[in-house]
């Protein structure tokens, strides 16, 4: 379990893992792999989607797991998550000791390293925005390409010389730039003295559904409406101050194998008019459809099985942020291997595009229920910052997705990924294969990495992937790391380059 993270087809053969528990173990074991001309990886929570962490070039793992505090520092007024810390524990140890949070995402094993590196989003981010953008620091221990090492803090005041690093931080994705020990977090435009001031309160309530939708009662036009019905909605309700922006929807598009789609809704319930809310986005999305919603009553891609839900209810905030993270046997699989493709999405679908997805989906001789295409909610305040704010440059779409497959067995690689790569081609065949950056799609999502976009005989768009990633921040990034790692020590299969010149 060492040597592999929670993807089973990815798996290194190191000479040997360093577990660090300090910033000094971290500059110590970066010395001794950068003496010996080691090459390193990093690993906090092992839940790349790529193998970032773990590849077959890899001689040193550098293991942050234990590196899990979560507190107040009263020197930077701000809240200090180190970087192996898991998601849920940073959520517990935030919310029971100040009343605060991230808006971070639903699963629970999660490591706060890579997840905050590359942007950092989940159900409060409507609301909220990203994780990134309440990130106020950022500690990272460098190497000059000379041997030396070196530990940098990278701040976000404007007279930080190190601030390039920061921002480098806030979507430019794991294992990059050096080794991340530890995040600090205080919100913009936070006041105040007391520690609970410094950062977002998640609701107190929250008011939350799951349904699912027989595939039994889904022809290809009943589908099709449903899926446009979500983009509709999303459309006309993801703008920054919408008064849906403290509505959040995971919408599981599973295979006709599995038996059913599933959807989780969460609402604050604190709003005024939330059931109304809450009532008005299951209506639009069942609207003209024909179709019964059902209770949530198996697992389904991103999702639990969540029975008690049929009926909207009103839960504690973290009891609700539990029961949805921790409660998956699909995702916290730590034997599965898996595939995963992106996009962002500015518009609703094409009709070729809910075609292209029925007839995969629906295909008879495709057999594996944990498959699914996963559109999670996004826009409102995420929307609210410029593209070169922060590394994360998509903040302009309505919603976001994500393709994937899990399977055990790795004689079935070929066939897996054969029928992913499909899909995904053929959904966005009227650009190359991928989602270009244009009026309808925003590209890709860094923490959810696919190397099939770095192929040229796969993406045919002729479009870098590099750009489908990073858009128009993508110089500025290769700019830091001239500066922080001049000698691209930290590299992986779809690494930053360092700036030429």
């Amino acid at each position: 379990m060492l040597t592999t993270g929670n993807n089973q087809r990815f798996v290194a053969r190191p000479d040997y893992i360093k577990m660090v528990r300090s910033t000094a173990d971290a500059e110590r074991a970066l010395r001794d792999a950068v003496r010996a001309g080691k090459r390193v990886s990093v690993r906090s929570g092992g839940h790349c989607f790529a193998d970032f962490a773990a590849h077959s070039g890899t001689q040193v793992i550098i293991d942050f797991s234990e590196m899990t505090h979560v507190g107040y520092d009263p020197k930077f007024r701000a809240f200090v998550v180190e970087a192996g810390a898991r998601l849920i524990n940073v959520y517990e140890a935030l919310y029971k000791g100040w009343g605060v949070t991230i808006p971070g995402g639903i699963c629970y094993s999660v490591g706060a390293g890579g997840h905050i590196a590359g942007g950092g989003y989940g159900l409060l981010s409507r609301a909220h925005g990203l994780v990134v953008d309440h990130l106020y620091a950022v500690e990272v221990v460098v190497t000059d390409g000379k041997g030396g090492v070196r530990t940098v803090v990278a701040t976000r005041e404007k007279n930080d010389p190190n601030r390039e690093l920061w921002w480098a931080h806030t979507g430019g994705g794991g294992g990059n730039f050096g080794l991340v020990t530890r995040y600090w977090f205080r919100s913009p435009g936070a006041r105040g003295s007391e520690p609970s001031e410094q950062l977002i309160s998640p609701p107190s309530k929250v008011l939350v559904s799951a349904v699912d939708f027989p595939w039994e009662q889904l022809t290809e036009a009943k589908f099709t409406r449903l899926l446009k019905n979500f983009g509709a909605w999303h459309a006309a309700n993801s703008a920054p101050d919408s008064p849906y922006r403290n509505l959040s929807s995971l919408f599981n598009v599973s295979s006709k194998a599995h038996g059913s789609l599933g959807m989780f809704t969460q609402v604050d319930a604190t709003v005024p008019n939330a059931r109304k809310l809450l009532d008005d986005y299951l209506a639009a999305i069942t609207a003209g459809t024909g179709v019964t919603p059902k209770a949530l009553t198996r697992p389904t891609g991103e999702l639990p099985a969540m029975p008690q839900l049929a009926e909207p209810r009103t839960l504690p905030w973290l009891q609700a942020t539990r029961l949805v993270g921790t409660n998956n046997p699909v995702i916290t699989d730590p034997t599965s291997r898996g595939a995963h493709k992106s996009a962002y999405m500015r518009k609703n679908f094409t009709d070729h595009q809910i075609s292209a997805l029925y007839r995969y989906m629906s295909r008879p001789d495709f057999k594996n229920p944990d498959t699914m295409l996963v559109l999670f909610s996004f826009g409102g305040q995420v929307n609210a910052m410029a593209p070169d704010a922060t590394a994360n440059a998509q903040r302009s779409s309505i919603f976001k997705m994500c393709f994937q497959t899990f399977w055990q067995d790795e004689g079935e690689d070929g066939y897996y990924l054969g029928w992913l790569r499909d899909l995904y081609e053929d959904f966005f065949s009227a650009t190359g294969g991928v989602p270009l950056i244009d009026d309808s799609t925003d590209g890709c999502y860094i923490n959810y990495p696919d190397r099939d976009i770095t192929d040229p005989s796969r993406n045919r768009s002729g479009v870098p992937w590099q750009t489908l990633y990073y858009k128009d921040n993508y110089p500025r990034l290769q700019q830091v790391k001239r500066t922080y790692d001049p000698s691209d020590f930290f590299r992986h299969s779809m690494s930053i380059k360092p700036a030429r010149g």
